[in-house]
């Protein structure tokens, strides 16, 4: 069994966002199957500005999506993502100041945060288009 699982209920778009959700569990998935084998010195630095990398693309991309959709949460959103990416900010620092926990912690705050920011905050997304697409009968790009 995986450390993260993705579940139905985590489906936003069935398409880019969860593209990049998917993506960001397996990575989190393959950190935490390094760390748990004793690999996760090994890994850690290459898996961490990968993670950190995607996740502020995926912010970014996401953000794109819901501006051009005219979410009406978008600034809720950005100041959640803003947060985030502190988060992640404060890891790296860690780790380059030669703390040996950071690989466990980032498996677990980015598994922790992804599955709550999915089922609450980006569900947000979902009902949005689901409802846009009742009215027009057509779903948004």
């Amino acid at each position: 069994m995986a450390y993260f699982e993705w579940a139905d209920d985590m489906a936003i778009d069935e398409g880019p966002i969860d593209d990049d959700h998917m993506k960001l569990v397996n990575l989190v998935n393959e950190l935490h199957t390094a760390t748990s084998e004793g690999r996760g010195q090994e890994v850690v630095e290459k898996l961490m500005n990968e993670l950190i990398t995607y996740t502020k693309e995926h912010l970014q991309r996401e953000e794109q999506i819901m501006e051009a959709l005219r979410f009406p949460n978008l600034e809720r959103h950005k100041v959640g993502h803003a947060k985030f990416a502190d988060q992640l900010r404060v890891l790296r620092e860690k780790y380059e100041s030669g703390s040996i926990t950071v690989a466990s912690q980032l498996s677990a705050v980015l598994r922790d945060w992804l599955s709550l920011h999915i089922r609450r905050s980006d569900k947000e997304i979902k009902v949005f288009l689901q409802k846009k697409t009742k009215r027009s009968g057509v779903m948004p790009p």
